[in-house]
């Protein structure tokens, strides 16, 4: 039995904070150094920053980056990161039983972070240290002139304040191209909806600028699933959409195969009327975009 959702564009439920499609880097494994930093890389820039990893993250629009972890941070000096590279310490990482060299520290992230266009949620430590770490943190990174830890990053290099967020913990991040389906309800407007779906079937439906977006997961092993959406109130007759399935729930992307899973144009819909149907694959996450009017 297929299901069918009322959606109607004049009752717009909340705006979708594009926070809420934030990710993280933490000093963990190579995500860090032989991933967005690794000077001997052909790809590197001057800073030694991949320019091939920079052009995937700016594709997906991330709005927000925690750093510098996880579990990482809860043993982490953050003062071990800032000065010239070559007197700061190398520490043991107790966290991912590894040396950090704190080659990356506060202001190389900081440029990085300015060249991913996104934002930064800075993480403090509250496991070894605590909230008096974390206040001289603030100050360095956010007040602008005229204090001991302000005057400290002038010192350093950056005349001007980085501004940070903070905070500990946010959402889980997906994988990269959920990511990038999911990138089209940033700051849109999330659409009144109702109708049923079965229990493994879970849909967003939003607009921003007569543009609406329309993602759907079907979490079934081994049943497709057909839903009707229907938008009586908008005038349409064209869509484009993208799909990313596979046929093992634990498929994964490998440095051996590294587009085993990944998006793909998508044509199992069908538009009539003000309607539009949709026909998904088990283990499938997919989204389709509509403009009009």
């Amino acid at each position: 039995m297929k299901a069918t959702i009322q959606c109607n564009k004049n009752s717009i439920l909340a705006e979708i904070d594009k926070r809420i499609y934030g990710s993280f880097i933490e000093h963990l494994g190579r995500a860090v150094y032989d991933g967005i930093y690794e000077p001997n890389h052909p790809q590197a820039n001057e800073l030694g920053f991949r320019e091939d990893v920079l052009d995937a993250i700016n594709e997906l629009n991330v709005p927000l980056v925690r750093y510098p972890g996880g579990n990482f941070v809860s043993g982490y000096n953050w003062e071990d990161g800032i000065g010239p590279v070559e007197h700061r310490p190398r520490r043991l990482e107790l966290a991912w039983r590894s040396v950090e060299t704190n080659e990356v520290g506060l202001h190389e992230f900081m440029k990085w972070a300015e060249l991913a266009n996104t934002e930064v949620d800075m993480a403090v430590n509250l496991g070894t240290r605590g909230i008096d770490a974390a206040r001289n943190l603030l100050e360095y990174c956010n007040h602008p002139e005229g204090t001991y830890y302000s005057e400290l990053r002038k010192q350093n290099g950056a005349e001007q304040p980085f501004n940070i967020k903070t905070g500990n913990k946010m959402i889980k991040t997906p994988t990269y191209h959920v990511f990038d389906l999911y990138k089209y309800h940033q700051d849109a407007e999330l659409m009144d909806t109702y109708g049923d779906t079965k229990e493994h079937v879970d849909y967003t439906v939003s607009k921003k600028d007569e543009r609406i977006a329309i993602s759907i997961c079907n979490h079934s092993l081994n049943s497709k699933e057909t839903i009707d959406f229907n938008l009586p109130d908008y005038t349409f007759d064209n869509a484009e959409a993208w799909i990313l399935s596979a046929d093992k729930m634990d498929a994964h992307n490998t440095f051996e195969d590294p587009n085993a899973v990944s998006k793909k144009l998508f044509d199992d819909y069908s538009i009539k009327d003000k309607q539009i149907s949709v026909t998904l694959p088990p283990m499938s996450i997919a989204t389709i975009l509509i403009k009009g009017a």
